[in-house]
């Protein structure tokens, strides 16, 4: 175990058939809701909720334990770095990466372990925002496109618990466009598979954001990516192109 984990049980460890991980930052009045939508939606047998928090001080690993999570483990901040963190704990042979804002689909659970059953070792949903902006259900139509550039953390991620390890995880010097490094190696080694059902992702950065300016940053940010900028400059001009309510102290969302 890493020295910084600092895991809190919930009664007995069970080996579970899905592992969830959730990496939070500031998540309070929000984790709370997402752990009980996914122990209603979830065979409580089959899965495990594993939130990896970075930091925060406004009460989430409080109200992820009082919620049930399995596990709330207190980490360094960066998601690459609590994902893997979650996934060192984890019992399951699935792992399944969900951020503390999105909510997927009924069922979600067996889909995803139907979809492995199949023979798929990795994967996501598509998306779609909780809001009725048309704007919004441009980006929600791309999801279900297999390019690399549709893809994101927002959609949440699925992956063999064999396969994860196989590949090292997440590269935890990445503050920005983990997800994408993550499933850029997974398509090295195998089909990345898109569900047809949705996760339900938060609207919230486009509160303070015309719709224009999060795709141009996006777009600026993927650019940079692939001409291999410095975390340092891609995470600079990611904060620099958006408006945010709270200075942001963990990695930004690069999608969405």
């Amino acid at each position: 175990m890493h020295p910084i984990d600092m895991p809190h049980a919930a009664g007995s460890r069970r080996r579970a058939s899905l592992s969830i991980i959730i990496p939070t930052y500031q998540e309070a009045g929000q984790i709370g809701r997402l752990i009980a939508y996914l122990h209603n939606h979830s065979p409580v047998e089959q899965v495990e909720t594993i939130v990896a928090d970075g930091g925060s001080i406004d009460g989430t690993p409080q109200e992820a334990r009082q919620a049930g999570a399995d596990i709330v483990l207190h980490t360094a901040p960066g998601r690459a770095v609590q994902m893997n963190a979650g996934a060192r704990l984890a019992t399951a042979p699935v792992l399944y990466f969900l951020h503390a804002d999105s909510f997927p689909p009924e069922g979600f659970a067996e889909s995803i372990l139907q979809t492995v059953a199949r023979g798929y070792q990795a994967g996501c949903f598509r998306m779609r925002f909780d809001s009725g902006k048309w704007l919004l259900k441009i980006n929600q139509f791309f999801t279900r496109l297999p390019f690399l550039f549709c893809r994101g953390g927002d959609q949440s991620l699925f992956i063999t618990h064999q396969l994860f390890d196989r590949l090292g995880g997440f590269r935890e010097e990445l503050r920005i466009m983990e997800d994408f490094d993550f499933i850029q190696r997974i398509r090295q080694h195998t089909h990345f598979h898109i569900l047809p059902q949705y996760v339900t992702t938060s609207a919230r950065k486009y509160e303070h954001n015309a719709w224009w300016r999060v795709q141009y940053a996006n777009f600026t940010i993927i650019r940079m990516w692939r001409k291999g900028a410095s975390q340092d400059e891609m995470v600079a001009t990611y904060h620099r192109l958006l408006h945010y309510r709270r200075p942001p102290a963990g990695p930004p969302k690069a999608r969405g």
